[in-house]
This record gives structure tokens, sequence and C-alpha cells, in this order.
């Protein structure tokens, strides 16, 4: 098998043939290829969208916790290995997609622990909010507040064990309402 490691325009300038054979043992130049085009199949029909990257202490722990909690899925890895013990990870729950990413303040990328506290919250629209809080409470997550009606919503928030808020409900009628 051939990998093709997409840079377009050379964002992603770790993404060297040198680089991906220092970060992930076992590649060899052999293995893969470096482009800075997305191929057009690979855009045809996407627009545009917004996905979240958390940044964790103990990344690995926190793809764990999130597949437990919130039954996601990971799509997508690098590093978390026993040579490369920092990870990225893109995960999916339902149709929603976000990143998890061991937090690397070199390059500006802090946890909410190293902060003090996050500055963005997470909302998971459920269908029984009420047992998702549950199922993330059980897995380590800390009730911040339970499941209530606010706002036209049934809602609850819990504090996973990386410090990022997950606000966990459904709206009660048609969303968004009218203006």
């Amino acid at each position: 098998m051939t990998w093709t490691l997409m840079r377009p325009g050379r964002r992603f300038p770790w993404c060297s043939p040198s680089s991906v054979e220092n970060n992930l043992p076992g590649l060899t130049r052999g293995d893969f290829t470096v482009t800075d085009e997305w191929p057009e199949s690979r855009l045809a029909g996407q627009q545009p969208a917004i996905q979240a990257q958390l940044s964790v202490r103990d990344g690995l722990s926190a793809i764990a916790f999130y597949q437990e909690a919130f039954g996601a899925v990971e799509r997508y890895r690098v590093g978390g290995t026993e040579e490369n013990r920092a990870v990225v990870s893109q995960l999916s729950v339902g149709e929603a997609w976000f990143w998890v990413a061991d937090e690397s303040p070199a390059h500006g990328n802090f946890s909410p622990q190293a902060l003090g506290g996050g500055s963005v919250r997470m909302l998971l629209i459920a269908d029984d909010p009420a047992e998702r809080m549950m199922r993330a409470e059980a897995a380590g997550g800390r009730v911040v507040y339970p499941v209530s009606e606010a706002h036209g919503w049934l809602l609850g928030r819990i504090e996973d064990p990386f410090g990022h808020h997950w606000e966990i409900g459904r709206p009660l009628r048609e969303w968004p309402p009218a203006y």
C-alpha cells in the first residue's frame, strides 16, 4: 500500500519525506508520496465545515474517554505509540467530527488544565441527554449542572477529565426558532 500525504499550499511543513520517516517509524520513502495538491475528487461537493480541535493532556486517555462517554469513533490517528506518545486523532459522534491532540505549548496549543479553564464549550446534541450525561459521568466526567429545561432546550453540562465543558442536550421544539 502507498500512502499519499497532502499538504496543500505547504501549510504543513512537517509533512516532508524526512519528517514522515522520523515521526512514523516503519514507513520508508517507497511507502508514501507527498503532494501539495488536494485531489479534485476529495473536494467535489464538499461544503465549508468547522471542526473543533481539543488540546488535552494525555491524548490517549482523552480518546478512550470520548469513546466510552459519547460513543465516539476514531477516524484518524497520528502518534500515540510507545515511540511517539503525543497523539493527534480525529473522532466522530454521529455526523459530527472533532479532533483531539496532546497539548503543545511550543505551538501555542494549551489544554484547559494549563490555562486554568477553557474558552470554549462543546455542544453534543442527543436524543436522550440524561442517558448521555449518566454515561459521561460513569466514564469519569464531572456534572457541572444536571439536565433540565433551559432556553427551549433540555440541557445539562459535564466537565470531561481533561477540562473541556460539554453541554449535552436537545431542542424541545423546532430549532432554530423563527426570528
